[in-house]
Order: structure tokens, then sequence, then C-alpha cells
């Protein structure tokens, strides 16, 4: 192999935006350079380089050299893009700093707020609000990133960008297939091994077949060592449960608490993840102008225990969980796409029907520390459960809880779309876009203690039962509340772009997305027939409207009248409908062959939120909370982006340089809200105000010499709140304050060395650093309170930073446990840098790869999770050492 080709293999093994290849020419010193990789970001095939919208993309081979194999995998190259939540398959995406609270994975499902980022699986959308389809990166052709608000062409929750999954398809020509596989030991914890595999074949010249074939085990890190109140670990509190509960206890500081075991659960590496699936393809080439192409895609994804650790606990790899914990995630996914000609017109409808399975059980011991009625559940006192309670013999019990949910997720879309000729001066891509979404789930609350004479034989029932997804009742004997709803989406778009060519070298396009969203929300808890509810409020009847939330006659008309509650967007049946057009309109200038300069307005949306629990009068009445009621729904908050870049080949192409500098503005910003002093509020969504986002992505490309490649990029964020809704001042952070999740910097740097070895061998180095920067942990200043409760509840705190940013903290009625006010501030999400090292060795058609993952065993702060009101940290793998292994042949 000549050096040139040396290079190419480089670059086409580790670039992320671009593909390189040698430039073909005869002479063997023919120099290599940087071949652009050609993307559907605008729903026509295009060069990445030539197109006026900032956009990464990794294509197969480079995801198969740099090991990726999840979208977390991939995030460690990508600057501007946040990958939040608790562990696989239950996270968020988060795409220049646009961020809010990351959503209770408990609740997530019947909250109802929908992603600001949309995902997709080739043309389909599979995005979900704190569990967005954790599809494994097998065969895949590439993974497009297209940062900033993309509606008019991908619609709702393409607010601040898009992630798009691109397999690869049926090859017609010819017969091939290949496997990898991979063996890593990680330390402090197990073996991980995986297997994938693929199969191309022609039975005859206008049917090709794909299958492909893939487990992957990730063996756990993360121990479940045994509670030892006093040592770290759980001892319980007395006087959280009581002031969280309004103080009913006579005497909290002296009031004795039974500390939870978990004996039967000790367990070293708890945290096993396995990805398995298939996808099937498809593609039949009817005649010269259509073709079709259908697939199927299966894959289930099972896990067990938790992927944080403690803080409280010595080391970062130990928990003390108290019910078992599992995962268990499965969808099928079947797509198809007609593609033809009609004179000169291509035509492209496409369609999808996803079918997603969800059972978790999650450890709820921790709601003791943060509800309304946690004295009730778990205490014997007064009057209550067990009797007239002496005050000296009040005691709180073993507060262990659980979470049980199923979760049944259906979605079919349709899309016809039209493109002119690439070749015009004018150029039109046109369609009609149909969605269809519905969500059914049943979400078990074990709450209270059993032993408690009040709670020993529940066999709750549901008042409502239009749209539960359960026979209503009676539920286990354990369970304390349900919530059983089925949400259901409809949308309807008409969207178009038109591109003009002014001169030969300025292009001018608009484009446009009508939308009409219909949210139907329907179902019961054990305390509200949300069904009943909401078409109360649709329909404002006097009769329902006083039955809704029991506040007697005339009250919530009243509320409706003084503009206090808005149901304009609601039907009398209780449908919720929202329409609106949005644009985006873009200029870009060839200076020359090599360099593009273009500027982009654009906007996006998310559509309003209904909340099962809208209408509710805040359980206390003081302070912020005097006389606030949970909103019907929440609006629908939209993002207006600027931008400015440019793309350039430079030094005779072997330096790419592709930058955006980006003004964001966000309305209405959409978050979640739990109050632990208000039961009633639980969690639901509320617009917290405005913000702003300023910030630059870069990345950079350069072939420093025939056999090295350096690639890098880096973002830099400056993010505010500019204004802040009445009802959260004191809550949320102030004006001026930075929005969650996302650092000031972040970036990463990457090189790849390749040299040639004797008997026809080549061999390459890899190396990469990738740095994330400080972030603020959620939308609520409540760290301070949950901090407190920590030290009440373990002995010690957290250690986790604090950043302060009021004097205090309207969010609470009591005070710390010494008596003071508490301050307003969020926990720092610290700063990491993580490094991964390779080297391997090439023949022909395979390859042998060792590699390090994490070589300074770095315990990074991906995420701070205080959904249980005591900080836990989800953390990345520790230093993994593997083999890989792979061999294709044709």
């Amino acid at each position: 192999m000549n050096k040139t080709k040396i290079s190419c293999a480089i670059v086409t093994a580790l670039a992320l935006n671009p593909a390189i290849a040698q430039e073909q020419a005869q002479e063997k010193t023919a120099k290599a350079q940087i071949e652009t990789i050609q993307v559907t970001a605008t729903k026509r095939t295009e060069s990445i380089q030539e197109i006026p919208v900032s956009v990464s993309a990794l294509n197969g081979e480079a995801l198969e050299n740099l090991g990726v194999e999840s979208f977390t995998d991939y995030v460690e190259f990508l600057p501007n893009v946040v990958f939040q939540g608790t562990g696989p398959g239950q996270n968020e995406i988060y795409i220049r700093g646009a961020a809010t609270t990351q959503t209770n994975i408990s609740v997530s499902s019947v909250q109802a707020l929908q992603p600001s980022v949309a995902f997709y699986l080739d043309e389909q959308p599979v995005s979900m609000q704190g569990r967005n389809l954790d599809v494994y990166a097998a065969d895949m052709e590439r993974i497009e990133v297209l940062p900033g608000p993309q509606g008019t062409l991908f619609g709702a929750s393409s607010q601040s960008g898009t992630v798009r999954m691109i397999s690869k398809k049926p090859d017609h020509s010819g017969f091939a297939a290949g496997m990898d596989v991979n063996i890593g030991s990680t330390k402090g914890g197990e073996m991980s091994n995986s297997v994938e595999a693929y199969m191309n074949f022609t039975p005859t010249d206008e049917l090709a077949l794909r299958v492909v074939a893939y487990n992957d085990k990730q063996g756990g890190w993360i121990d479940n060592i045994l509670n030892k109140p006093g040592e770290g670990g759980y001892i319980g509190s007395a006087v959280v449960i009581d002031r969280i509960s309004g103080g009913p206890l006579s005497d909290p500081q002296n009031t004795p608490v039974i500390s939870p075991k978990n004996g039967k659960l000790v367990e070293d590496d708890t945290n096993d993840a396995i990805y398995a699936g298939v996808r099937f393809g498809m593609s039949y080439l009817i005649n010269n102008d259509w073709s079709l192409l259908v697939q199927h895609t299966a894959q289930s994804l099972e896990t067990e225990g938790v992927f944080s650790y403690d803080p409280n606990l010595e080391g970062e790899s130990s928990v003390n969980r108290f019910t078992p914990e599992d995962n268990d995630d499965e969808f099928g996914l079947t797509t198809w796409t007609l593609e033809g000609r009609l004179d000169k017109l291509d035509v492209v409808y496409t369609g999808g029907y996803l079918d997603r399975e969800i059972s978790s059980t999650i450890d709820y011991t921790g709601y003791t520390n943060g509800g309304l009625f946690s004295a009730y559940y778990v205490c014997s006192y007064g009057t209550y459960n067990d009797g007239n309670v002496a005050p000296e013999d009040e005691v709180c019990l073993d507060p262990t809880k659980y979470y049980k949910e199923n979760t049944d997720t259906t979605r079919i879309t349709h899309e016809l779309r039209f493109n002119t000729d690439v070749d015009n001066a004018w150029r039109v891509t046109a369609g009609i876009f149909y969605d269809d979404q519905e969500l059914g789930t049943v979400g078990q609350f074990n709450i209270a203690n059993t032993d408690l004479g009040a709670f020993n034989n529940l066999g709750k029932f549901l008042p409502g039962s239009e749209g539960i997804n359960s026979n209503g009742g009676p539920f286990e004997s354990g369970v304390s509340f349900v919530n059983d709803v089925t949400h259901t989406i409809e949308q309807v778009a008409v969207f178009g772009q038109v591109e003009y060519d002014l001169t030969d070298k300025l292009t001018a396009s608009l484009g446009a997305r009508w939308y009409q969203i219909d949210d139907i929300f329907k179902g019961s808890t054990t305390s509200t027939d949300v069904s009943r509810r909401i078409a109360a409020f649709g329909s404002q009847d006097p009769a329902e409207l006083d039955l809704a939330t029991g506040d007697g006659p005339g009250v919530l008309q009243a509320a409706i009248a003084s503009g206090q509650l808005d149901v304009s967007l609601l039907d009398d049946s209780g449908t919720l409908t929202v329409d609106d057009t949005i644009f985006k309109a873009s200029l870009d200038y060839k200076m020359n062959d090599d360099i593009l300069i273009f500027t982009t307005y654009s906007e996006g949306f998310r559509p309003p939120v209904t909340n099962r629990q809208g209408g509710d009068l805040a359980s206390n009445q003081s302070g912020a909370f005097n006389g606030f009621r949970i909103p019907v729904y929440s609006t629908t908050d939209s993002l207006d982006n600027f931008e400015i870049g440019m793309k350039g080949d430079f030094l005779d192409g072997i330096l790419r340089v592709n930058a955006t500098a980006f003004y964001s503005e966000i309305t209405d910003l959409q978050t979640s809200r739990y109050d632990p002093t208000n039961i009633s509020f639980l969690v639901f969504t509320d617009n917290v105000g405005d913000a702003e986002i300023r910030g630059v992505d870069a990345d950079i490309t350069w072939l420093a010499s025939d056999n090295l490649v350096i690639n890098a990029a880096f973002s830099l964020l400056d993010t505010e709140l500019t204004r802040v809704n009445a009802e959260l001042a004191g809550i949320a952070p102030g004006v001026g304050a930075q929005l969650p999740y996302s650092a000031e910097f972040s970036g990463n740097i990457r090189a790849r060395y390749y040299f040639e070895l004797d008997n026809g061998y080549d061999g390459y180095f890899n190396a990469s650093v990738s740095y994330t920067g400080d972030r603020l942990a959620g939308m609520s200043m409540d760290a301070y309170v949950t901090e407190d409760a920590t030290r009440l509840i373990y002995g010690t705190g957290s250690g986790l930073p604090i950043q302060n940013e009021a004097a205090t903290y309207d969010g609470t009625s009591f005070k710390d446990s010494n008596g003071d006010i508490f301050q307003g501030g969020r926990y720092i999400q610290e700063s990491y840098a993580i490094a991964n090292v390779s080297v391997g060795i090439t023949k022909d058609d395979w390859k042998a790869e060792l590699y390090i993952d994490n070589l300074t065993d770095e315990s990074a702060v991906l995420y701070i999770d205080t959904q249980q009101f005591t900080p836990k940290v989800v953390t990345n793998r520790p230093r993994t050492l593997g083999l890989r292994l792979s061999y294709d042949f044709y």
C-alpha cells in the first residue's frame, strides 16, 4: 500500500465531518485530499460541504474504527451535543445549550413533555421524552447531527436540532458478509463482549437482501454494598420527613427511625446492559425509475441495577439500593420507502410503524424524603394509621419503596415529498407529513409501609375508566398510587423549501411548514379521573367543573374567567389543538470552489403539554405558592435562531475548517416542575420564561502528513435566562442565570497515525482526548435543600459543589437543620477529560485492534440525578482494556 492510500485510510477511519480519500490520479505520488460525505440533511442527497446548513456526519467505517456502539459513544466527539439521563434507554438529547430540567424517569411517560431534539432512525422519528430510543449502532451507513432548528423539514421536536442514524441498505452489487467481535475488561467490573454480523446477497438483479444481527453484553461496575447506617449509609431522618410533611410529628428530633436493609441485594457489578437485535432489509428495483425499500428492525435492551453512584459513600462505584432495579425495553420498527421519477420530479413516499414496550422496576425509597404525605405513609403518630399514638411512642418505619411501570408506545408516520431537478437554477422540496403517536402507560407506586394498619391491604381502584390500560383495579395490596393514562398525538403538516440561484455564486432559500397537532390525554390516577377533568375544562360545564378538583361551586369558573387558568386550546371533549406556521430562510455565497459562506434564520417549536393534575390548587398556600394553580397545559415554547457559518478547504485540500456562530432566542421555555412541599404538584410541565443562547461551533480536519490526520472540534456557549415567570421567581434561577447541562466550553482532539509493516500488513495508532466543562444541574435552585436533607439522612453530605445563585430559595416553607433560611443554588457537574488510545493491524479484509478506553480512569460527573431527593452521580465506565477483531469478505 503506498503512502497516499495509507493517508486516505487514516482519514476515512477517523474524521468526524468528512470521509477522507485520495484524488483519482495515476501517479503514486498523488496527494491525498479531503473528500466530503453525501448527506440527506435537506431531504435530498447533497455534499456536506455544499449545503448552507451546519451538519456533522460520521460514516460507517469511522464508526467502526472509533468503536462507536451507541449514541453515547458518538456524543463524546460532538461538543455541542449533550446526552443526559440515568442509564441506557433513559436519556434525553440536548443540542447547543437549549436544555431544561431532566424529566423524572418515573413519570416521564405520563408527563408528556416533548423532546427538544428530534431523533430519527432512517426516515422514522423515534423520539420520546426521558426515554429516547437507544438504537445500537450496528451496520450504520452514517450518523448525521443537524444543530439548530430543523422544524421546516423535520417538524415538532426539532426545536434545537435533529439526530439521524442512517442504516446501511441492501446493496445490489453482489454478495458481502462480515463479522465484528469485541471483548473488554473493565477495571473493578465485569467482562464485556459483543458480536455483530451482516450478510448482503442478491437473489436476482432486481432484488437485494441484507440481514444484520448483534448481541452486546456490557458488564457492570457499580456495586450495591451493604447499608451501614452511620458509616455513610442510609440512616433516615424524622426531621426531614416531618418538615416536608407539614410538621405532624410531636418531637421529630427524637423520633426514632428504622433504617432500611439491603443484605439480600448486596452484589458487585450490578449494572449489566444487554443489547440484542436484528435488522432485515429488502431493496427491489421495480424498473429504471422506481425502487422499493422495506426494512424491519427488532431490538431488546435489558438492564439491571443503576448507572450512578451514591456520593455519600466511599469510592465512586458504590450504591445502597433496597429494591432490585431493572429495565426491559423492546421495539420493533418497520419502515418503507418508495422512490421514483415522474417526468422532472423525484418522488419519495416513506412511512414507518414503531411498536415499543417498556417494563421497569425502580427503587423508590427516596420518595420518603420528598413527598408531602411522607409521614402519613411511613410513620406511626397521632391518630393516623395505628390509632391513638402517644408522642413518646411515635416512630418512622422502614421506608423501602418501589415503582413499577409498563408502557406501550406505537407510532405510525407517512410522508410524501417531491424534489425538482438539482441542476435547475431553482429547486423545490415539498411534501405532506402525517404522524400518529399513542402511548399507554400504567405506573404503580408502592409508597406506604404496609406494617401500618391503614395500608396493609389497600386494593386501590381507579375512579375513571376512559383511556385506561388496566382493568381499573383492585391493584396489588401494597400499591398506594397508580398513574394509568393514554396519550395520543396526531399531527399533519405541509412543508416546502425553495432554493434559487441569484447568481452563479449566490443562492437564496426559503422554507415553511404549516402544522396542526391534536393532543388527546385520557386516563385516570387513583385520585383523579383525568379524562373527565380535562373534558370539564374543555366544555366548561359548570357542574363538571365543580367536581373537577373539589374546590367548590364556581371556583374553577372564576379561575378561568380571571385568566388564572387558560383553557382556550381545548375543545368540548378536552382535545388540545394547536396550529401554526414556521419559517426558515438562508443565503449562501460560494467564494470559490473550496469556500462556502452562509447565513440562516430558522424557527423551531415544541407543542403544548397537557397536565394530568391541571387546575389543582397548591397545597402550600404560602410565599411563592399563594393562589397558585397547576396550569391545565403548558404553552408552546419556540426557538428563533440566527447563524452565520463558513465551510472551507484550504492548503490544497489538506485542511478543512467548518465553523458556525449562532444566536438563539427561546420564548416560554418548557420545564419539568416538582416541589417537595406540594404533593399536588408532583411533577408537571410549566413555562419557566425566556432565554438567550450565543455560541460558536467548529470542527477542523488536518491531513498533517501522508501518515497522520488530526481532527479537532469545540463548542463555545453563553446561555442565560432573560425572563422568569412570576410563579417561578425564587424557585428557578433568576434573570442572567445559565441554562443547565451545557458547558461554556467543550472540545476534543483526535489523531490517527498509519504505518506500513512487512508482508503486506498495515498498522495504525489512534489517540483522542475529549473535554467537557462545568455544567449546572436542573432548573430549580433546590441544591441546598437537597444537600441539607442528605446530611440528615446519611449523616454526611455528598461533597458535590453548589453554585450559589440566590440569598433565599422560595420553594420551601421550612428552614434548614440549623434554623436558617435556605439559600438558592444548583449542583455543579464538574468538568472532566477522557482519553482513549488504540493500536491495530490490518491485512486485506481483516483487522485486529487493542484498545484502552478511559486511559486515565477518569470518573466523570455525567449527570447529577436528584429525582430521589438526595443526589446520585451518573458516571462513565472506568478504564477498559479490550480487543476488537473484524473480518469482511466479498
